[in-house]
Parts: C-alpha cells; sequence; structure tokens
C-alpha cells in the first residue's frame, strides 16, 4: 500500500503527535508499506521547501518555510501537496489533525480535491471549541466531506463527533510495549522510604505543570517533605517558572526538574519509580502515561481523559477528579502501600493494550473505510 501521512508537526519536533506519526510511518514501512510523510516541520539542518529526507526508511517531505520561532506553518505549501499526490498516486493519505493544523488542513482539501481516500484521525482534546468548529464546520460544507474520522480515545471522539456527526471511530496510538516492559526484578522500595513520583511533559500551559508542582506540595504538607519525591521530566517556555515556583514553595529538596531526556533515560528513571501523575485536564490519549504503565508504575490521572482506556481506578492506577483529589490520591498511596503495592504487581505482570499490533490493525482498518466512503461518493466499485 501506498501510504502518505500529512502532519504539521514531525520531528526533529518533540511531542505526542511528532513521536506517534513518526513511529507509524516507520512501523508501515517495516510491515512493507511504501510510506511518505510531508510536513510542515523543517529538517534536523533546516532543511524545508521540498527538501527530502529519509527518516528511517520513510521518505519525508519538508514543505515548511522560513517562519519566526520555526512555527511550522507555510500557507503556499498546498499546491505543492496537490502536485505531489498528482505524482506520487497513493492509496490513502492520513492526515493528522489537532486544533489548529492549517498545514494538515491544506492537505485534507488536496486529498479530497483528487479524490484520494482520506483519513483524518484528532490527536487532540476539542474542548471549549466544540461549538464554533460545528458551525464552522456546517457552514463550509466539511460535515459531508468523504472522509474516514478518527481520534485517538473514545473521549476524544465523542468531541469530534459532536462537531461533524456521524462516526468517528478511534484510532489508538502505539507502544512497543516490550521495550517499555519492567526488569523481572528490582523496583523502587516501596517502606520506609520517600514514594518515588514522576511525571513527563511538555512544561507548556496545556500540560498543567504549575498545578502539579502545587499539588506536589499540598501533599507534602500532609504528609510530609520526606515522604514523597518527584522528578519531573521535560522541557518548555515555561521550565523558568516552574523552577521559580518550586524555590517559592521550598519544595527543592522535594521536586528535581529533570529537563528533557531520551526513551532510554526515561526507562532507566521509571524503573526506580513507583507512581506516573497525569495532572493535564485535555489529554487525548496519553502516551506518556501510556509507556509508565508499561513499565509498571501505579498512574493516578484526570477523570474524562483518554488515559482511561488503559488506566482503571484501583486496577492500574487512580483515576481522580481534581487536583485537590490527585493531591490526596498520593497521599493514600503513602499512607496505604498494600493498595500501592497491589497496583504495580498487576501493572509489572499484566501488560496493558495498544502494543504497535494494535495501532496498525486500527489504521488498516481506517484506510479501507476511506477507500469504501470515495467509492460510494463516486458511484466507483469498490477495489
Amino acid at each position: 500500500m501506498r501510504i502518505v501521512h500529512v502532519s504539521d508537526c514531525y520531528p526533529p519536533r518533540t511531542g505526542g503527535i511528532e513521536s506517534q506519526v513518526s513511529d507509524l510511518a516507520r512501523h508501515q514501512h517495516e510491515a512493507g508499506h511504501e510510506v511518505q510523510v510531508f510536513t510542515a516541520t523543517t529538517g534536523p539542518n533546516g532543511e524545508r521547501s521540498g527538501a527530502v529526507d529519509d527518516h528511517a526508511g520513510v521518505r519525508v517531505h519538508r514543505l515548511g518555510t522560513r517562519m519566526p520561532f520555526d512555527l511550522p506553518v507555510n500557507p503556499a505549501a498546498a499546491g505543492a501537496m496537490r502536485r505531489l499526490l498528482r505524482e506520487l498516486r497513493p492509496d490513502v493519505v492520513h492526515v493528522h489533525a489537532g486544533v489548529v493544523s492549517p498545514f494538515a488542513f491544506d492537505g485534507l482539501r488536496a486529498a479530497i480535491r483528487l479524490g484520494v481516500p482520506t483519513a483524518v484521525t484528532w490527536h487532540c482534546m476539542l474542548d471549549g471549541v466544540v461549538t464554533p468548529l460545528r458551525l464552522a464546520v456546517h457552514a463550509g460544507g466539511w460535515a459531508t466531506m468523504p472522509v474516514a474520522l478518527s481520534a485517538v480515545s473514545h473521549a476524544a471522539a465523542e468531541r469530534v463527533q459532536r462537531v461533524f456527526g456521524g462516526r468517528v471511530a478511534v484510532m489508538p496510538n502505539g507502544l512497543d510495549l516490550a521495550t517499555w516492559a519492567p526488569p523481572a526484578a528490582g523496583g523502587p522500595a516501596l517502606d520506609g522510604a520517600p514514594l518515588r513520583l514522576v511525571a513527563t511533559m511538555r512544561l507548556a500551559p496545556r500540560k498543567r505543570a504549575a498545578a502539579l508542582v502545587d499539588l506536589v506540595a499540598d501533599a507534602v504538607g500532609a504528609v510530609g517533605a520526606g515522604a514523597v519525591h518527584l522528578d519531573l521530566v521535560g522541557d518548555g517556555p515555561l521550565r523558568g517558572r516552574i523552577e521559580a515556583q518550586i524555590q517559592r514553595l521550598d519544595l527543592a529538596s522535594v521536586v528535581t526538574v529533570l529537563g528533557r531526556l531520551t526513551r532510554p533515560e526515561i526507562r532507566e528513571l521509571y524503573a526506580d519509580s513507583a507512581v506516573f501523575l497525569a495532572p493535564a485536564e485535555l489529554e487525548a490519549f496519553g502516551i506518556a502515561a501510556l509507556e509508565a504503565r508499561a513499565a509498571g508504575l501505579a498512574v493516578i490521572a484526570r477523570r474524562g481523559t483518554g488515559i482511561e482506556e488503559f488506566v482503571s481506578d484501583e486496577i492500574d492506577g487512580l483515576i481522580v477528579s481534581g487536583d485537590d483529589a490527585m493531591a490526596d490520591a498520593v497521599v493514600r498511596l503513602v499512607r496505604d502501600r498494600a493498595l500501592l503495592t497491589a497496583i504495580r504487581a498487576h501493572n509489572r505482570t499484566k501488560p496493558p493494550r495498544f502494543d504497535w499490533s494494535d495501532a496498525l490493525a486500527a489504521a488498516e482498518a481506517e484506510y479501507s473505510r476511506a477507500a469504501a466512503i470515495v467509492a460510494r461518493s463516486t458511484g466507483a466499485p469498490q477495489k
């Protein structure tokens, strides 16, 4: 199968969409498909304006241009994508969408215009924009576009369905579960030692790192500074503010900001950690939480997010309704080590769902659905 992925963001940028699209493309290539990517993200050495590089066997077309702050935007890329699609003649175009994805939406329009079967996967929660998006979609005729719509979790899909109507499938993210599996022996001490907490996120407002530090401060107020320690993995525009907040709250001995780590470094950190904290309210899937769950950590996450796809309350972790409840959950696991031991024993011996085999099967099902939708809209016989 000839597959073209369209995504505003792609490596060397770091983030959830970037890693998932690149990993999906790589796994599809390894499965024998011919895979190419259109992206507005410039290359590692600033490659842009149609430059092509090889990324683990995947041909990546760098269609970005010079923009302030290296934003992955190019208003002039639509024509280039149309020309490339005519040349490449893909069997399917897979568009990866966020709330603001101008490049991806240009690719979507190009694919529809050329009659290419198209799948659109939403990687975000649409909270706060459902009503204006629904009005815009219906005014522009997008509600009847011949594409297969999906989202990365049931929570995200419910919002997309409210915007577009009709069927919205779930196309989950994937993970190399065996790579993240915990070692057969070892793990952090759970008795007589500080509870080792960890959070991995981009230090940006949507991920709510400031709220995380505040709730850890509340937990410390209940159990004492020596009872917990948080390693905060990640970097971003709020790092300086977060570090100042830690100093202001006198948490320097409790919270360590580690900055950006590689995946092997994160796996090593998880081997010595017990609990993963996920404070984001608008988490469409939560790949970092899935990595932690696969590594055997107990996960504390917010109710109503995509993390509930693989974390059940009091089985894989604790699901809470707010920041105060998350602080209470930390205190609970500090005091109830039997519960923590049971959760971790479950997570260390029962891998979660969403291995790459699941993600690849879901993608191929959506590609078949996209082809059927185009066939129905044109009256052409299905292949």
